[in-house]
Formats: structure tokens, sequence, C-alpha cells
């Protein structure tokens, strides 16, 4: 038992640095990729290594460690001093303590079969492309296509996973795809009637595409509610603060949903079993 305790507290230490390393990443390629849409070069050496996209300086190893060379250096940039942004920051912290949750939901005793495995993977890989979104999404309230497409392929095959384990040990019944299609009809069928009833006004219309990705996987309408919920909690208790602070500059205060959306569906699916206990 205590082997298995220190064995899974390694695990759970790789997957944070590892999620960490990949936040650092995605926030770098969603700064990248909009510079390239936008048709602006930067001053140099785009494409190659970490730089800082406002004077060009190469960085070295040690200023790309994820969350600490943001600490050590006070979010600012070594050489022109000019803020790094906190975006770097919360998408290292956020994309590592993502992969925490999702590796110990699995559960190093889980991972004993290859379809658990399968099911591991292609949970990590749509966290990394939900990462993408919600970063793009909080930095310039867009959602890329290709990126939401590769996230809905993911959850597609996440969802036939789960569903081809059930059916292996129960065998099929319609009945049993009941709480997906109801989850679909909650989650993605909420957005997009907002999406349809108000023009594009209230939600973008890659929201309620999103929304049907996080529904896919969660499976279960409960979970679907709950993630609705909590995704609008906590855009309010950081739109709030934010409506304040514009009343003051007199700027119009804009939120987007993806980060929220995305955080909200990483908590429930995390504790879903915790949830649907509840029930």
């Amino acid at each position: 038992m205590q082997d298995f305790f220190i064995y899974h507290s390694v695990f759970l230490i790789f997957m944070f640095i590892l999620g960490s390393a990949f936040g650092s990443f995605l926030c770098c390629q969603a700064r990248r990729l909009r510079l390239k849409q936008k048709g602006t070069k930067p001053k140099k050496n785009l494409g190659q290594r970490s730089v800082c996209l406002n004077c060009g300086y190469q960085l070295e190893w040690y200023d790309n460690l994820p969350i600490i060379s943001w600490l050590f250096l006070k979010g600012r940039c070594k050489k022109c001093q000019k803020k790094i942004g906190l975006a770097e920051f919360l998408s290292e912290l956020g994309l590592g303590i993502a992969f925490v949750l999702i590796a110990n939901n699995y559960n190093l005793v889980n991972l004993t079969t290859f379809s658990a495995w399968a099911e591991f993977i292609f949970a990590l890989l749509l966290t990394i492309t939900l990462g993408f979104l919600a970063i793009y999404d909080g930095l310039y309230g867009e959602l890329p296509s290709s990126c939401l497409t590769l996230s809905l392929i993911c959850a597609i095959i996440l969802a036939t996973l789960r569903q081809w384990v059930n059916f292996s040990v129960a065998g099929f019944s319609f009945e049993e795809l009941l709480p997906l299609i109801f989850s679909v009809l909650v989650l993605a069928g909420t957005y997009l009637i907002l999406y349809l009833v108000s023009k594009g006004k209230w939600v973008g219309d890659g929201d309620w595409l999103l929304a049907l990705t996080l529904a896919l996987v969660l499976g279960h309408p409960w979970l679907a509610l709950l993630t609705l919920f909590l995704a609008n909690f906590l855009a309010c208790l950081v739109m709030l603060p934010a409506m304040k602070l514009n009343k003051k500059s007199r700027k119009t205060a804009k939120i987007y949903l993806g980060p929220f959306l995305v955080s909200a569906f990483i908590i429930v699916l995390s504790f879903s079993n915790f949830f649907l206990s509840m029930l």
C-alpha cells in the first residue's frame, strides 16, 4: 500500500510537470498563430526556439522552465523588461493541474488493460486540445475551427471507447445510450439555442461545438447540467470584478466563455464518480 502511494505520487508529480510544459507550449503557439493570422511579422526568430515576441530575445533553457521561470523573472522579459503576461503563468499552472486531475481520476490501479490506457491517452489528448482552445479564446475571443474539429474527434473516440467497454460487458442496449443523448441535449443544445436566438450575440458559433465535445465525454445529463452551471458561475465570479474595473475606466468588459467551459468540464469529469454518487 505504501509503495503504491509513492508510485502514484511520483506519477502525479510527473503529470503536473508534463501538463505545465504543455501549457507553456500551447500558450506560445496560440500567440504565434495569432501573429500568423494577422500577417504580423515578429522582430526575429519566429518558428525557431522560444523568443520574446516584443524584442526577439532568444530564451535560454532555464528561462523556459514552466511556472518557475515566470516567477523568477517576475513576469517580464529578461532583456527588454516588457511584461510577459499572466496568460503564460495561468496556462502552465492550469494545464499542470488539469493533467493531475485527469491522471488521478483514471488511477494507476485501473491502467491495466489496453483499452484503459487508450482511454487515458485520448483523455490527455483531449485535455491538450481543450487547453489550446481555452487559451486562445481567453486571449483573443475566438475558437480556431481546426482545433475544435480535433477536439471533437478526440471526444468521439473517447466516448466510443467508453461505450465499447460497457457494451462488451452488458451487451448493446439503446437505453445505455440515453444518458449520452441527454447529455448532448442539455449542454450542446442549450448553447445552440442561445446562439440561434441571439444570432451570435450571446455566445459564439464555436461555443456550442465546444459544448458538444464536452457533452460527448461527460456522457450523463446530470454531469452536463453541473458543467453548465459551474461554467457560468465561474464566469460570473470573474465578470463582476471586471465590470467594476471597466466601469471606472469606462470600457466594455469582455468575458469569453471557452476557458470557463473547459475549466468546469475538467473539474466535473475529474470528480464525476463523486457527483454521480450524490444522485
